[in-house]
């Protein structure tokens, strides 16, 4: 028999607590077995069982755990003794506690879970939110039936038929439970700023000069154009001449990706969280962090990959943004945001955990010098022609010349940069290079696939071991 720890397996050398919080855990999760009588190594131990023992541990089991569990038990022989086999399965209303506490099942180990983590996986388990509960700390009266009244208009502008009276679609649309506004309709429709939806803005010159800050405590409807007016208001942006009546603006980000970027701010927040959501816009980045970790089944790599199963964490902020049209469906946010960069060919932006909260960085074109050389210079070289031989010509010209300068000179900086470290260590592959040269994985792929196609490079050796190498045209 061969056995080792896993998700669904643990070994216990004889029965304890640690076996009931193991059999609870798995009761969270996905199901799982406890082998009692074998060593963390695997190495068969056995246990000596009385008339009675099997019984007794059901019963200490079964009244340690609320709602209590009995798992379902088999003796097993094994190298000339017997081992207990203790399973249970995923139990369909979570989350269930030992003495008090409640414990999940995450990889090879039991991990306590936190209140918050309590409240989501039993809201997850009705298949709800917290945001589709009434508020208890507010009432009909802190709603702006106004606000209710534009997102109607803006509903059958998008061709819903509603007669509603604002306060009957709030009704309809089980917006007031128990005569209170849900935690969706008050931080959607509030009448009043409060902290409970505090966004803090600033524009930094380094990590601790800060150049212009702001605030939003406004409800979440309005707060995405009043994040986005503070982004766009910071970074650089180009007119560019087409000759026909309408010009082309060009900006130093894809307004599509931050817009995309803040939609998900709002609506995956932990609003239960003590912390604010936070927006940094660096000379070269923008940071957007936001309180609520991802679903503990979730990776950022499965977030790139597109393989997941959404899970919102407001479920009907989630639903109503999608009715406005701002969303286009469940979990496709991330993929869409990766797009708009690598269309315009910009890095990728990084994706990351911290604390108890999720962080999304974007960066200009290239992480390096060579684009905000090019816009700066473009910029100010742009402007002060102006002066000198007219104002319109210097900073539109300087301005394009800067922006489309800057990102083709920077892309072209970075795959010489990308094609001279090759040269040094040949042999190597995308993950190496991706180090060497601190620029995201996903961009050295592209760089890496530009130079094969412009006959550069090639790749010698198997699939597991071979490596990039500098094509000799000699």
């Amino acid at each position: 028999m061969n056995l080792r720890e896993s998700e669904t397996v643990e070994l216990k050398t004889s029965f304890s607590d640690e076996v009931i919080i193991s059999l609870v855990a798995f009761a969270n999760a996905n199901g799982g077995s406890v082998y009692v009588g074998v060593k963390d190594n695997g190495e068969i131990q056995g246990v000596e069982l009385g008339k009675e023992t099997i019984q007794n541990w059901v019963n200490e089991i079964k009244s340690k755990t609320v709602p209590f569990i009995i798992p379902d038990v088999e003796i097993v022989e094994a190298e000339n003794t017997n081992i207990i086999v203790l399973t249970i399965q995923e139990y369909p209303v979570k989350p269930i506690s030992f003495k008090g506490k409640y414990y999940k099942r995450i990889k090879n180990s039991n991990h306590q879970l936190l209140v918050s983590e309590v409240v989501n996986m039993h809201l997850q388990s009705l298949n709800t939110s917290w945001d589709a509960y009434a508020d208890p700390m507010h009432n009909l009266d802190d709603i702006s039936f106004d606000k209710v009244q534009k997102s109607i208009e803006a509903l059958k502008n998008r061709g819903m038929t509603i007669h509603e009276t604002p306060l009957s679609f709030l009704l309809k649309n089980d917006l007031i439970r128990e005569e209170k506004p849900t935690n969706a309709a008050y931080l959607m429709f509030k009448n009043k700023d409060s902290i409970s939806t505090t966004i803090e803005l600033g524009r930094f010159q380094d990590n601790i000069t800060i150049k212009d800050t702001s605030r939003t405590q406004s409800d979440i409807i309005n707060q995405v154009e009043q994040v986005l007016d503070f982004v766009k208001k910071h970074i650089n942006v180009a007119l560019i001449i087409t000759g026909e009546a309408q010009n082309i603006q060009k900006w130093q980000y894809p307004l599509e990706a931050i817009r995309e970027i803040v939609l998900n701010m709002i609506i995956h927040r932990e609003y239960r969280a003590n912390s604010d959501s936070v927006v940094k816009i660096f000379d070269d980045k923008i940071e957007f962090y936001n309180p609520g970790k991802l679903p503990e089944h979730i990776t950022v790599q499965d977030l790139l990959e597109n393989n997941y199963k959404s899970t919102p964490r407001n479920k009907t902020i989630a639903e109503f943004f999608k009715n406005l049209g701002w969303i286009e469906k469940y979990g496709s946010g991330i993929g869409r945001i990766v797009n708009y960069f690598t269309e315009q060919g910009l890095p990728e932006p990084e994706f990351k955990i911290i604390g108890e909260g999720f962080q999304v960085t974007v960066f200009t074109p290239l992480v390096g010098k060579g684009n905000n050389e090019g816009l700066n210079s473009g910029v100010n070289e742009g402007v002060n022609e102006g002066v000198n031989e007219g104002v319109n010509e210097g900073v539109n010209g300087g301005v394009n010349e800067g922006v489309n300068g800057g990102v083709n000179e920077g892309v072209n900086e970075g795959v010489n940069k990308l094609f001279k470290t090759i040269q040094e260590t040949p042999g190597k592959r995308m993950p190496y290079y991706a180090l060497a040269t601190d620029v995201p994985e996903k961009t050295i792929e592209r760089w890496l696939k530009q130079l094969r196609e412009e006959g550069k490079i090639e790749f010698k050796g198997s699939a597991k071991t071979g490596g990039y190498f500098v094509i000799d045209k000699k």
